[in-house]
């Protein structure tokens, strides 16, 4: 497929959009992260073996997706979101996944989407919980909208394995949904998945005039 994908986090969910992306033959994949493989992240962290530890987390996913589907072009870049080369992690692609562990992070890269007008695919994970919201430059509702501050926050539970594989999956889906024409199946809308009773629930969201992301009196409104 002649298309191109930023993962921006190569951790719990950026490992199996990864996967998934390299196997449906998406043309060229950009892996952004600057962290390194620990032993703790292995129970969740699918491209990653206990051989890995000490890696880099973006060059070793490049790897293992490259071996996955040689065909397609993966690019590894070891660099935090942060600051004004923020703004060149997503130059050149046609989709931004979000893949973070922070809010800080997740609003900057909301704000890159909007001022790049590139799609953005946001996942979130907490214990047996997730979420995912699309972001339609100009004609959907931001992150900001949808959550205009951080939660509190609070010492987090352990995220369990299965929900970031869930949500890195469903990541996957909605970028191929994008990629192919179909409607987002979180356009407006927060998918919150409930892993104790494998369920999801459907929070409908509006674009905010006065968002602080996306509003009339930002930059990108």
């Amino acid at each position: 497929m002649d298309a191109s994908v930023c993962i921006v986090g190569a951790g719990g969910l950026g490992c199996p959009a990864a996967l998934y992306l390299a196997a449906a033959g998406i043309g060229y994949i950009r892996i952004v992260d600057c962290d390194i493989v620990s032993r703790s992240n292995l129970n969740r962290q699918v491209l990653y073996g206990d051989g890995d530890i000490g890696r880099s987390k973006a060059g070793v996913a490049a790897e293992r997706i490259g071996i996955l589907n040689p065909d397609i072009t993966v690019e590894p870049l070891e660099v935090s979101l942060s600051g004004d080369s923020a703004f060149t992690v997503a130059d050149g692609v046609d989709i931004i996944v979000d893949a973070l562990d922070n809010y800080a992070a997740r609003y900057l890269l909301n704000e890159i989407a909007l001022a790049k007008d590139i799609p953005l695919v946001h996942a979130a994970v907490t214990g047996y919980f997730g979420q995912m919201l699309t972001v339609l430059p100009g004609r959907s509702a931001c992150l900001r909208c949808a959550i205009p501050h951080p939660p509190e926050s609070t010492a987090p539970p352990p995220v369990i394995g299965v929900t970031a594989g869930i949500m890195g999956c469903m990541q996957a889906g909605e970028t191929l949904r994008i990629l192919l024409g179909d409607e987002p199946a979180a356009r407006d809308a927060l998918m919150v998945w409930d892993g104790k009773t494998a369920s999801w629930e459907k929070i409908c969201i509006s674009r905010d005039p006065e968002c602080a992301g996306c509003g009339s009196g930002t930059k990108n409104g």
